[in-house]
């Protein structure tokens, strides 16, 4: 797959196909949008946001969480607020997130299958692995928490916007979480 994607490149490059989507690297809507790494969400969310390319810092992982004070969702966050220029900020969650069942408990046994060896699980376990594969079970509970850390973290100033929305995965509709 990855050859084929860098033939698709190397004919996208060559006939020019990047030109409308140049930009520079400040989100001109100075909005950062944190949300998660599903695949519905790669067209859907930007369109349902009315957002095109340049408009917004769109920070994804799994869930769109913050799981701490100095997880990669933090760390872009402020990035975007110091180094270039956000005021805002969405956390965006979507229905049927597969995040909202995983746990560690179902991951275990595909690592083992996959050759991470018993060992190295344990030692894992002693770091507070169950904790940071564990997902959420209530979508508004968890968006809540996201804005809540991210709002109260020392480091984000006190004047920059966050909101918290759920997104259908299927029509793009969103709700706006209290």
């Amino acid at each position: 797959m990855i050859e084929e994607i860098l033939l698709y490149n190397k004919k996208f490059v060559a006939d020019k196909e990047y030109e409308p989507y140049v930009t520079d690297k400040y989100p001109s809507k100075k909005l950062a949008v944190l949300t998660c790494m599903d695949t519905r969400l790669t067209e859907l969310l930007p369109k349902a946001l009315g957002l095109r390319n340049g408009d917004a810092k769109i920070i994804k992982n799994a869930g769109g969480l913050v799981l701490s004070e100095t997880d990669s969702a933090i760390r872009s966050l402020l990035v975007a607020i110091y180094e270039l220029g956000v005021e805002e900020v969405m956390v965006v969650h979507h229905s049927t997130c597969g995040a909202c069942h995983m746990s560690y408990g179902d991951f275990r046994p595909h690592m083992l299958e996959r050759g991470v060896a018993e060992e190295t699980l344990a030692e894992w376990e002693t770091k507070g692995v169950e904790q940071w594969l564990e997902g959420f079970h209530d979508t508004e509970a968890s968006v809540r928490n996201t804005v809540s850390a991210i709002v109260t973290h020392p480091l984000v100033p006190k004047d920059v916007v966050v909101r918290g929305f759920i997104i259908d995965s299927v029509t793009g509709a969103l709700s706006e979480v209290k």
